[in-house]
């Protein structure tokens, strides 16, 4: 019998607690959650339910107040090149190209130049951003822009995306542009990614997995395996089995009853 390989990244007992008046709230109240290397995990819930602040202390940029999350085993004591962050907002050098955005954290890493053009020339072009990488970020439609902070993330060779909601300030057609593409990057590069969506149809259109959060304080509600087929193009959200899931999604975020929920594992 096969072994089942070790977690990419295992959220134990995480919680966080933001200290205030009257004491406070807590975001997060021990979520037990874990993540396979390779997988496309979409985290939805109510608001307030800590979707952000969990993905935050995998980022290492928020410190939990009580468990911990580990990558690859190892606990995280903040930022590092192991994992790409991309968030709602662009954050792109405005003096700096797309190019020379996309190149930055290579550059940072102090990668030879011709090895980081050409990383940055793969992936602008697989973004398809070619026709603009000498352009600056004022002359960009917000689509474009978070393709080049997409790419930006891929470029610096991270085991792990961790996306926040990166479509919310987009349209409706741009957003489901994007996450076609995102979607073609992802079945290329199989890359872990765990995304933040309050979208019910964007969680089960990208997701390998869905997982509910509910709120007060924030906890892992329930795990939804999306087994639709790979590779996923726009079509597959007019089909029965879609629908299906995207009511089961939804039921789960909106009629939940205050309960605590177990560990939730990929293999459980």
């Amino acid at each position: 019998m096969t072994a089942t390989p070790p977690p990419l990244i295992s959220f134990r007992h995480t919680a966080k607690h933001f200290p205030g008046p009257d004491g406070g709230f807590t975001a997060l109240g021990g979520v037990d959650l874990h993540i396979a290397e390779g997988e496309f995990t979409v985290l939805v819930g109510p608001s307030g339910c800590g979707k952000s602040t969990l993905l935050g202390i995998a980022a290492g940029l928020v410190e939990p107040t009580g468990g911990e999350v580990r990558i690859d085993g190892r606990p995280v004591h903040g930022p590092g090149p192991d994992r790409g962050v991309v968030f709602q907002q662009y954050a792109l050098f405005p003096w700096l190209t797309v190019r020379g955005n996309v190149e930055f954290g290579l550059r940072t890493a102090k990668v030879p130049r011709a090895e980081r053009r050409r990383r940055a020339q793969y992936f602008i072009d697989l973004v398809g951003l070619s026709d603009t990488a000498d352009a600056l970020p004022k002359t960009l439609s917000g689509g474009m822009k978070q393709r080049c902070a997409i790419a930006r993330a891929y470029a610096a060779d991270p085991r792990i995306l961790l996306m926040d909601e990166p479509f919310g300030a987009l349209d409706s057609l741009t957003r489901s542009q994007l996450q076609a593409r995102l979607l073609e990057i992802w079945e290329r590069e199989r890359r872990t990614v765990l995304f933040v969506t309050h979208d019910v149809d964007e969680a089960v259109y990208l997701a390998t997995r869905v997982v509910v959060m509910a709120a007060r304080p924030g906890r892992v509600h329930r795990a939804i395996d999306i087994d639709l087929p790979s590779p996923r193009t726009p079509a597959v959200r007019l089909t029965e089995r879609f629908t299906a899931l995207r009511t089961e999604v939804w039921r789960a975020v909106h009629e939940q009853e205050p309960r605590t929920a177990p560990s939730m594992d990929r293999k459980h």
